[in-house]
């Protein structure tokens, strides 16, 4: 245990200063294998990470999904969403802030990106909230926050990786994903009804939308329906694996861009240039986080924390707890990306010899590190729209995501006490 509690010392020393973390993980995990047991191992065990990560087959589908999100952003699928959602809910006491919760929702269903689901929605819903007087706070936080779940609801990148961590069924991790993702929106929305009951100018009402209205706008977002219903609709159906479903995903994504004429070549360059590295970025940190998880698993810590449960019997619903605030903490510090790909192949083990289920363990796993997207002092939603709405200070953005923190650990302390939310879809696929 000693030596991996040295090794994370020694990564977070690198991170803090300022090494990339791939590459801070990457080199503990080289260096400590190599004192462990010997170099020519170390060596061996950087070859033979890359070359695994190269070559399965089910990592082919991360960069079509990421190409799939690519080509709907481009497409500006997320404005039709937005239309559609404020069209019902724009007449309520913040009701837009409602709007932009739900369409987060809907977009991230189809993107499977956080950072693209509030960078798209941020030139969608801000100015919209802005011009009806919602303050920058409740504006800002509601665009960060609905950013998240892009990770959550499937297809979601992160739930994939997961998958080939922990060798769990991708098909039945989407499908533990949808009630948990709808119970995400629900606590959001909850969060903007708190924050304009407090505060009813800070949410103001837009004009209501008579019901023909409505359903035209429901009209123009088929073409959302068709592509979800199409990509999971066929992998819960059996008609193609989710790496098939993946490229049919990028496919159909390709066709919605060019026939709404938002592709050029210039631009389907710059989608596939993009996509390249997106893709080149999760491998580089899948390849630094695997080597450490090399290092890790030659040390006694994976047994040790076994003995350590054992020995003090601790409940192990409390290992779960301690483990939420694991990510907590980390999430200050690393992305979700890393932490899933550094702590999963850790604690995996721990959590299935005290006979939880890995699907709900993913769910988890994947709620805590969305945290990360809007915590302080790392947050990279907040960073991603602190570029793009520049009058915005960073002070302002982390106030208006605190009700939604609040939000989110309640969500996650639902999930835990009720595992039944994230398993009751996933028993009905094969």
């Amino acid at each position: 245990m000693t030596e991996a509690l040295l090794g994370f010392a020694a990564m977070l020393a690198l991170i803090f200063l300022q090494v990339p973390v791939a590459f801070a993980m990457a080199l503990v995990g080289f260096v400590g294998l190599g004192l462990l047991r010997n170099w020519a191992s170390a060596q061996a065990m950087v070859g033979a990470v890359v070359y695994e990560s190269g070559f399965q087959y089910m990592l082919s589908v991360l960069p079509l999904f990421i190409l799939m999100g690519n080509f709907v952003t481009k497409a500006r699928m997320s404005r039709e969403l937005y239309t559609a959602a404020a069209a019902f809910l724009g007449h309520r006491r913040g009701g837009v802030a409602l709007s932009t919760i739900v369409a987060c929702g809907g977009f991230g269903a189809i993107c499977g990106s956080s950072l693209a689901t509030a960078a798209t929605m941020s030139k969608v819903a801000y100015p919209e909230m802005r011009r009806l007087g919602y303050n920058a706070e409740l504006a800002s936080g509601t665009i960060a926050a609905g950013g998240t779940l892009g990770i959550l609801i499937p297809p979601s990148i992160v739930m994939v990786v997961y998958c080939l961590l922990t060798e769990q069924s991708v098909g039945k991790m989407f499908a533990a994903g949808v009630l948990p993702g709808l119970l995400a929106i629900a606590c959001y929305m909850a969060a903007v009804q708190y924050v304009t009951l407090r505060n009813p100018a800070a949410g103001p009402r837009a004009n209501r939308v008579n019901w023909r209205g409505r359903l035209r706008s429901l009209r123009e977002v088929w073409a959302v329906l068709a592509l979800l219903i199409m990509i999971l609709g066929g992998i819960y159906a059996g008609v193609f694996t989710p790496t098939e479903a993946a490229g049919v995903g990028a496919f159909l994504g390709f066709l919605f861009a060019l026939a709404r004429r938002q592709l050029t070549w210039s631009t389907f360059v710059e989608i596939v240039v993009e996509s390249g590295k997106t893709t080149g970025m999760i491998f580089i940190i899948m390849i630094g986080a695997l080597m450490f998880a090399s290092f890790v698993n030659f040390t006694s810590a994976p047994g040790d924390l076994l003995d350590l449960v054992a020995e003090y019997q601790v409940h192990p619903i409390l290992v779960i707890v301690a483990i939420c605030i694991i990510y907590l903490l980390l999430g200050t510090v690393l992305e979700s990306m890393s932490m899933i790909l550094l702590t999963v192949p850790l604690f995996y083990p721990l959590v299935q010899s005290l006979g939880f289920d890995l699907i709900w363990f993913g769910i988890i796993v994947v709620v805590a590190t969305e945290l990360s997207f809007i915590t302080p002092p790392f947050g990279m939603n907040i960073f991603v729209l602190r570029g793009l709405l520049p009058g915005v200070s960073t002070t302002t953005m982390f106030r208006g995501v605190i009700p939604f923190v609040f939000a989110d650990i309640v969500r996650l302390a639902i999930l835990v006490a009720f595992p039944a939310i994230s398993l009751w879809l996933p028993q009905f696929v094969r």
